[in-house]
């Protein structure tokens, strides 16, 4: 059991923020997590930056233009996460895209992972067999859960298999579209959301993609564990900037507004 399992014991109206290491600067990435750990966030996702996110809307594609540019790379990520055991108390998970993982090395990143105290990684196209046939026991051997994805147009069967395999919880993606801030969910959300909470699944679900403020933050957590807000804190980085006091600010009105 890790850090990330224990967060969903007895814990419900959890909140997840994302942003991309490296952003807004190339030093920023500790300052974030410590300030969104004071802040009150329950887990924290940093992504890696990447050339071509699939599943990214306009706004994380833009932080993740400017990391690279910035100079970050998996190689100077896990460099500035050594100090991460030693600063940060809540759960982190890496979440990034599976080439840039394989050039790394997928069993020296999952190494990396364990060493400097990751829980978690979200690797959105990385297939759910392949993860099975050839990766499942390296993760488990290094005790770092793996986080499936889960959207819409998901299938029960298939759901109830990435149920069985998963280890702390799902990701519900809201809707088919991009990552993005959006105002309020639909009625066709809101079906989605209700068909796997009746599914009684064994393991937690937090939705993600279009929760932009403490109204869809308190609305999705009716029906999941929790929310997973990424563009509206990025945005909020661009004008802002890694200033911890805003930082805590931010957090602190999604979860108590």
């Amino acid at each position: 059991m890790n850090k990330l399992t224990n967060v969903f014991n007895h814990n419900s109206n959890l909140l997840s923020i994302y942003f991309t290491a490296g952003f807004p600067n190339a030093d920023s990435t500790l300052h974030v997590l410590k300030a969104l750990e004071q802040g009150g966030t329950d887990f924290v996702e940093v992504g890696i930056p990447y050339s071509d996110p699939l599943a990214d809307g306009p706004v994380i594609q833009n932080s993740s233009s400017r990391a690279l540019a910035n100079g970050m790379s998996l190689k100077m990520l896990f460099d500035q996460l050594k100090e991460l055991k030693n600063t940060v108390n809540i759960p982190v998970i890496l979440m990034g895209y599976l080439n840039p993982i394989l050039k790394f090395g997928i069993e020296s990143f999952i190494e990396n992972c364990r060493q400097v105290g990751v829980s978690g990684l979200i690797i959105p196209d990385l297939p759910y067999e392949i993860y099975l046939e050839k990766y499942q026991t390296l993760f488990e051997q290094n005790n770092i859960s793996n986080i499936f994805l889960i959207t819409p147009q998901t299938g029960e069967e298939r759901i109830r298999k990435l149920d069985r395999a998963s280890t702390s919880f799902l990701y519900m993606v809201s809707s088919a579209a991009v990552t993005g801030v959006r105002d309020g969910l639909s009625e066709s959300q809101i079906q989605y959301f209700e068909r796997i909470k009746n599914m009684q699944l064994k393991t937690p679900a937090m939705v993600g993609f279009g929760i932009s403020n403490h109204k869809t933050y308190r609305e999705v957590c009716r029906y999941a564990h929790g929310a997973i807000v990424g563009s509206a804190f990025i945005k909020h980085l661009e004008t802002h900037g890694d200033d911890a006091s805003e930082i805590i600010k931010f957090v602190k009105n999604l979860k108590n507004n």
